[in-house]
């Protein structure tokens, strides 16, 4: 198979497009890509300097829904279906995997990380772990690879929280990530707030689950506190039940997210930023607190991440905007620059 690819040369330099070969594996496939997202974790790889475990020159790019076109002969099943490929697929077999953790697994392949990513017309991943779409009902392909990790992995994080009807989660950041776990809650049950200083994205959330919307721009930290705090006493939502995700990626959505922790609360990092800040640990030890990471979304879970947005209880058009995969030099600057504002899922050329 011969795949045409935009190839990152190094650090901020140029993406070059470039054929090169691949020929699947006997537990491998290569799907013709319909789409693959942009993440926060692409333009770090990018501009931040952030290591790829396979060093540039690379083809980026981890959020890819497609159809399998070519497949070795353990996964001659897969020919013709279309489907999502989780962002991060572990091999299934070390001790990490059979202990139920393979999100350390040491053997995972991440596109665009370990190998080519999802930047070309094609490309090559192991059979392992991919997810079947069903009748898409309307539903673009391309649109569907924000599942692969936009929308799994604050999934698994609300998964992992325990998140249930009448607890409060609060997302800082309502972005991409932060915009469909504000769903993926409300979905659930729970009462939401999300803090974000765009008009735009607290509109929107506003519109698709989100109870509360703050401004973090015109409201200081012990505003957004305040308010939060009397959003709960409304509904008589201890901190306890209170599960908050950070999901902005920024210093200052990191500090804001630990801030708000409280008697029992729970704190799960989502969002990425190669800035440190200073923490008061001891805050956990005095508020019997928790805070989990959380690295992206285990495969067997994908099936019920594409149903919620099939059924409809997770709307992605609102939070996407298309773009030829060609310009994909011009939308990581206006992406790095923040004049854009959804989530962009890159088209390949016909």
């Amino acid at each position: 198979m011969r795949i045409t690819g935009w190839m990152a040369e190094k650090k901020g330099g140029p993406m070059v497009r470039e054929t090169y070969e691949a020929s699947p594996g006997a537990g491998d496939v290569v799907l013709r890509v319909a789409g693959c997202g942009v993440c926060h974790t692409d333009l770090g790889f990018y501009f931040d300097g952030i290591p790829t475990r396979h060093p540039f020159p690379l083809v980026l790019g981890h959020e890819i829904a497609g159809t399998v076109v070519e497949a070795g002969e353990e996964a001659a099943s897969w020919v013709g279906r279309e489907v999502v490929v989780p962002a991060v697929l572990p091999c299934g077999t070390c001790d990490a995997c059979r202990a139920g953790r393979g999100q350390v697994c040491g053997r995972q392949i991440f596109p665009g990380n370990d190998v080519h990513g999802g930047f070309a017309s094609h490309v090559r991943v192991p059979a392992r772990g991919l997810c079947p779409v069903p009748a898409r009902n309307g539903h673009d392909l391309a649109a569907l690879s924000v599942v692969a990790d936009a929308v799994s992995t604050p999934y698994a994080a609300i998964e992992r929280s325990g998140l249930a009807a009448g607890d409060l989660a609060v997302f800082v950041g309502a972005g991409g990530v932060g915009a469909f776990g504000v769903q993926i809650a409300a979905a659930r049950g729970a009462a939401v707030v999300a803090i974000d200083p765009d008009a735009g994205r607290r509109d929107l959330v506003r519109a698709h689950g989100a109870d509360l919307a703050l401004d973090p721009g015109t409201l200081d930290f012990k505003g957004v506190k305040q308010a939060i705090s009397g959003f709960a006493r409304e509904r008589g939502i201890p901190t306890f039940r209170t599960r908050i995700f950070e999901t902005s990626g920024t210093r200052r959505g990191q500090e804001t997210a630990f801030g708000l922790l409280g008697q029992g609360g729970y704190l799960s990092v989502v969002g990425f930023t190669p800035e440190k800040l200073e923490l008061r640990l001891s805050n956990l030890m005095a508020y019997d607190a928790t805070v989990q990471g959380n690295w992206g979304c285990l495969p067997e879970h994908y099936p019920a991440v594409v149903d919620l947005v099939l059924s409809g209880k997770v709307a992605l058009e609102p939070f996407l905007e298309r773009r030829p995969m060609a310009e994909i030099e011009s939308v990581f600057a206006d992406l790095h620059a923040r004049r854009i504002h959804r989530r962009v899922v890159l088209v390949p050329e016909a």
